[in-house]
């Protein structure tokens, strides 16, 4: 799990792809941590993309970092405990004055299951469980 959430940090930026009734929404996203050993992502709970997470946790991510690319497929669930919003907040000063642990709408999902697979050109992809 440490090497996809070191991939996905070295990337930046990574794409999001949820569903919403049978179509396919894709979104960059940057944020990121890793809490009690799972893979966290942040969003708040007036944006479509929470709507299409809470409905259809089944999503895929997609990055590249120096000529490799991963893609993070699995089941995301919401975790709705403070100290998981707190960790995505100490993991990502960046989202300090943008998201408050405390206002209501910050949130947080986690990959409840997953695997995660890292290709490149010029080696076999790597498989990795989460």
């Amino acid at each position: 799990m440490k090497e996809v959430f070191e991939f996905l940090r070295n990337c930046g930026t990574f794409f999001l792809a949820t569903d919403e009734e049978g179509r396919p929404h894709v979104r960059p996203f940057g944020a990121l941590c890793d809490y009690d050993g799972k893979l966290y992502i942040e969003t708040n709970n007036t944006k479509k993309v929470y709507q299409q997470l809470s409905k259809n946790g089944r999503v895929e991510i997609c990055g590249m970092h120096e000529g490799k690319w991963i893609r993070v497929e699995g089941i995301m669930k919401e975790d709705l405990r403070r100290e998981a919003r707190v960790a995505m907040l100490e993991a990502n000063p960046s989202l300090k004055g943008l998201a408050d642990p405390d206002n209501g709408t910050m949130t947080v999902f986690f990959f409840e299951s997953g695997t995660a697979t890292i290709y490149s050109f010029t080696e076999a992809p790597k498989v990795i469980t989460l």
